[in-house]
């Protein structure tokens, strides 16, 4: 309950500090009588408090009395917030959570289309706004996700249910994750990868992931909506004046991108406005979704497909182009270095990308050594494989080079090739889905699709990738495929990225994640990395343990090639961003302990210089799974229920290992 004491504090605290036009405002009478007269409002009380304690924290200067009542706002604040009910609180947490949400989705309209959100969920209108990622805009987006963060940590649920306090222990640790590091300004908030270093680079940002959503995710079925896309191509200017500034302001501090980096950016948006206007993507995207409108006339369809194409050709190109020319003046300046070291306070950068994608308070150092004990034992076991096989000269990445080598592990370079691929990997998937039955409980009610990359991002692209469907089913999840070179999909290697990105990995998990409707919504798309690239590549060992790989060495092969692959991240990743490696040395590296494709290892160890950390939550997560699977195990013996064990894993939501741990504690206390 909020107590006489605290609203007399209050009202102190704003005679003495507020500007006389904010204290004489219709608003803040309404408040202080609203306060007088209903002091049963604990959860508006509390907010109100909190809101002026905040703008005491900005008043550097204030004279003593008001610092002392200040204190005493505070102390009363606490107090209120102990003497709230359960039910108070609660109310408390679902407005912070609707906050979150909405302030998120704001400033981030496109991923708001990504996910099909509306005006409803968002609290304004979504598919025809964009994204500006100015200095101010990111600063404003993020002082308000870390203040909103703060706010769901400080509520005590110490008496509240396993539910209550996973909600708010994962809210406070995802609108921490968007704010990104309060001790770095640089880079942008991206809402899969969170503090994302630099604005401009070749595998994301905002205009490589704009256009995408724009492509795949808008839906075009009415005029309006045809109207709306427009509305945002008319808009690029904007979003690249933004993103030079940003650049800008960014480079002022010395926070400087790779150069390679830097020019696979220019070599990307060089490529984006190669062709003619009337054949680029944005244009015939659009008019093929717009001439199935069956509502329009022939002469409405051309006069919107004649609008987009002139918003393209006065708009977006040279808004793309700019952003080239400000890319091109910066690579002067771009480091030669590889690693996230070379920056500006670098190492603790690092250090915070280590708990925020590999969730872990692990040194680099630490890392980097469990890496090379996994890499030992992986190769040990292909070894093995591969001498079976009949192929026992060279080291196991030289067997794995020969190997992809062989007319009959690869598909041709055609259309004809590419198309054989993609229907192998629809087989996969259907074949997987039935076997998973009896492991799996619960069935997620989206469904998958298997696109290839489009060809002008193919080449920054990593091999395969996931993006998540529609919160209201209107567009399914779609696996990615990277086509640009056949060798670098074998067709022993197939399998095992099928598992990872479709079922049982990340659509599976995803899909399940969306379905929980009961959670709050942040919760329901959490990009928890540790976790959702861990389940990912915990789901392939599943796929072996359900026998996929039964009579196929060299699937199995492909298998731990895979896994390989994860344990020499996490040496590449701490060798460049701790251990000063140059990009040559982890190339070399990575090439030859897992025998991959030249091109695919080279925009491997790219990606990681671009996203420092996020290579690491890979193996580190499989290894938390698995050792929590085994400790199940060991607990129940004979009881253990694997479909039991996955439902208890996927069912609360991507969450930070010990949120998990602690749900599987709970899980085997109640057995």
């Amino acid at each position: 309950m909020f107590t006489i004491q605290a609203v007399f504090a209050l009202i102190s605290y704003i005679n003495i500090t507020l500007p006389q036009a904010f204290k004489t405002s219709a608003w803040l009478l309404f408040i202080e009588e609203g306060m007088r007269t209903n002091f049963k409002k604990g959860i508006v009380a509390s907010a109100i408090v909190a809101t002026f304690a905040l703008t005491a924290c900005e008043q550097k200067s204030a004279p003593e009395q008001t610092v002392l009542a200040t204190e005493t706002v505070k102390e009363s604040e606490s107090n209120a917030l102990n003497n709230q009910t359960a039910e108070d609180k609660q109310q408390a947490l679902s407005v912070l959570y609707l906050q979150a949400k909405q302030v998120l989705f704001k400033q981030r309209a496109m991923s708001a289309t990504m996910f099909g959100l509306t005006k409803k969920d968002v609290g304004d209108v979504v598919n025809s706004k964009t994204e500006l990622y100015g200095p101010e805009n990111e600063a404003e987006l993020r002082a308000k996700l870390l203040k909103i963060s703060t706010e769901i940590a400080a509520i005590d649920l110490r008496d509240g249910t396993l539910t209550a306090k996973n909600n708010q222990q994962v809210m406070a640790g995802l609108t921490r994750y968007f704010a990104g590091s309060p001790d770095f300004t640089i880079g942008f908030i991206d809402t899969w990868m969170g503090l994302s270093p630099f604005v401009v680079n070749q595998i994301n940002g905002p205009l490589i992931d704009m256009p995408r959503i724009m492509q795949n995710d808008q839906a075009i079925t009415t005029e309006q909506q045809a109207l709306d896309y427009i509305a945002r191509l008319g808009q690029f200017d904007l979003v690249a004046a933004s993103i030079i500034e940003k650049q800008a302001k960014d480079a002022e501090q010395d926070w400087l991108p790779p150069k390679v980096t830097l020019q696979g950016a220019i070599n990307y948006l060089s490529a984006f406005t190669s062709s003619a206007v009337d054949s680029h993507v944005f244009v015939t995207v659009f008019a093929t979704k717009v001439n199935a409108i069956e509502a329009l006339t022939s002469q409405q369809k051309q006069a919107l497909i004649a609008q987009a194409t002139d918003k393209v050709e006065k708009v977006v190109y040279p808004a793309f182009k700019s952003v080239e020319q400000a890319s091109r003046k910066l690579l002067t300046q771009a480091r030669a270095e590889s690693g996230i070291w070379a920056q500006p306070n670098g190492s603790k950068y690092y250090q915070d990308a280590i708990k925020q994608l590999g969730d872990s308070d692990l040194s680099p150092a630490k890392i980097h050594q469990i890496g090379l004990g996994e890499v030992a034992r992986i190769s040990t076991e292909m070894d093995a494989i591969l001498k079976a096989e009949g192929y026992s000269k060279g080291t196991v990445g030289e067997r794995m080079v020969a190997l992809n080598e062989e007319p009959r592990f690869l598909y041709e370079d055609s259309k004809a090739g590419r198309e054989e691929l993609l229907s192998d990997i629809n087989g996969y998937i259907q074949d997987i889905t039935t076997k998973m039955a009896p492991v799996f409980k619960t069935t997620p009610s989206y469904q998958v699709e298997v696109k290839a990359f489009p060809v002008e991002v193919q080449d920054g692209a990593p091999g395969g990738q996931y993006t998540s469907p529609a919160v209201d089913g209107s567009k399914p999840g779609v696996y990615w495929i990277n086509l640009r070179d056949m060798k670098a999909n074998p067709k022993f290697a197939l399998k095992t990225l099928t598992y990872h990105e479709a079922n049982p990995g990340h659509h599976w998990q995803i899909a399940l994640n969306l379905d929980q409707a009961e959670l709050p919504f942040l919760r329901r798309i959490a990009p928890y990395n540790a976790y959702t690239e861990g389940w990912a590549l915990y789901s392939e060992q599943v796929a072996y343990e359900l026998g996929m790989y039964e009579n196929d060495p060299f699937g199995d092969l492909g298998r731990l090639q895979a896994e390989l692959f994860r344990a020499v991240r996490l040496v590449v990743d701490t060798g460049m961003h701790d251990k000063r490696w140059t990009r040559e040395q982890a190339i070399t590296y990575m090439a030859e302990k897992t025998g991959s494709a030249k091109s695919d290892v080279i925009s491997e160890i790219e990606r990681y210089m671009a996203w420092p950390g996020q290579a690491l939550g890979y193996k580190l997560g499989m290894l938390k799974m698995l050792s929590l699977r085994e400790m199940a195990k060991a607990q129940l013996g004979t009881a253990f229920d694997l479909a039991e064990f996955h439902d208890v894993v996927l069912l609360n939501g991507a969450v930070p290992m010990a949120v998990l741990e602690r749900n599987v504690k709970h899980w085997l206390a109640s057995k």
